[in-house]
């Protein structure tokens, strides 16, 4: 009896200590993103389907809600790794950083955004917009550069062919179109869908397809962190290119219940029909290397909105080592 007790003893010692062992070797990454959104559903399902911590990772994910303050988590040392624009790194480099953020893999790759019409069209014509009262979105944002992009390429001036506001602060401009202003509005999902289904908007066009294929949002780091942490960054990319292959593999279905957790109160259909929006349209990025075509294209949109204060090289700001890595290309 006494020998079985031992054993037994022995036994729960050895199983603590791999225990702490393996705790021990799990490493913390700090994640700002710059909004929680559907948009992002890939690295949802990192988290949920326990993809970063097959990787021995421990993501402790915050929001930061604004391109600006993401940077800020970044630059101050906040954060280890920030989800945002490409174009907000651009926008440091032009500034002379001393430690530029490097772009490292990415997450969508297209505009997330919806053209709604408060009244309902059969066969919707982009020089409809003409003589209308367009409510956008915030000026020198991503969203408002493609907006004004996808315009020009429909041959509309957003200055002289419609009334364009832009001075309603990106929280407000669901509840702004809601209460009638413009009579038409650039909104992300879900707000889109759950105004179609409330019958108080009707989505019209993507910008997203009119825009073509950009890094619209990216994982990015300081190049320091990527430098004395690479087998970290690479675990963390390994993880997040297993999510954007399940995403890819399993219907809209089961990518709404899988990451529905972190959108309480949004109902299911809703999740999973912006997912099947967003599937449908290829913004989700199918793997995570940020190609050299995809950088010149943001840089044209910045360019033609007059945002853009300086063209750098793609090689300059990013990384795609990792990417390639774990992806095999």
């Amino acid at each position: 009896m006494k020998k079985w007790v031992g054993m037994l003893f022995l036994s729960f010692i050895m199983i603590f200590s791999l225990t702490a062992c393996n705790q021990s070797q799990t490493e913390k990454v700090r994640l700002a993103e710059v909004t929680h959104s559907i948009f992002y559903a890939p690295l949802y399902v990192a988290l949920s389907e326990g993809f970063f911590e097959e990787e021995g990772l421990d993501v402790e994910l915050t929001t930061t809600w604004g391109g600006d303050k993401t940077m800020t988590s970044l630059l101050s040392d906040g954060s280890d790794i920030a989800l945002v624009g490409s174009e907000t790194s651009i926008y440091v480099e032009a500034q002379g950083s001393t430690d530029p953020i490097i772009n490292f893999a990415q997450l969508t790759e297209t505009d997330g955004t919806f053209l709604v019409s408060r009244e309902k069209i059969e066969e919707f014509q982009w020089e409809q917009l003409k003589g209308t009262t367009f409510l956008g979105q915030r000026k020198g944002g991503m969203p408002q550069m493609v907006g004004e992009y996808v315009l020009k390429q429909h041959k509309i001036d957003p200055k002289s062919d419609l009334e364009l506001i832009q001075n309603v602060d990106f929280a407000n401009i669901p509840s702004a179109f809601a209460s009638g202003t413009g009579d038409f509005v650039q909104l992300f999902e879900p707000q889109a869908s759950i105004f179609e289904k409330e019958g108080k908007g009707h989505i019209v066009a993507s910008f997203g397809t009119e825009s073509g294929k950009v890094p619209y949002t990216t994982f990015m780091s300081k190049e320091s962190y990527l430098k004395d942490n690479a087998e970290t960054v690479k675990k963390f990319t390994t993880a997040i290119y297993k999510a954007q292959q399940w995403v890819q593999e399993n219907s809209a279905s089961d990518v709404a219940k899988s990451i529905a957790p972190q959108f309480e109160d949004t109902e299911l259909d809703i999740i999973e029909t912006v997912i099947e929006r967003y599937k449908e349209q290829g913004s989700y990025a199918q793997d995570p290397i940020l190609d050299e075509k995809e950088w010149n294209n943001l840089q044209d949109i910045m360019e033609e909105a007059g945002e853009l204060p300086a063209r750098i090289d793609y090689e300059t700001l990013v990384n795609t080592t990792f990417a390639e890595e774990v992806t095999g290309k």
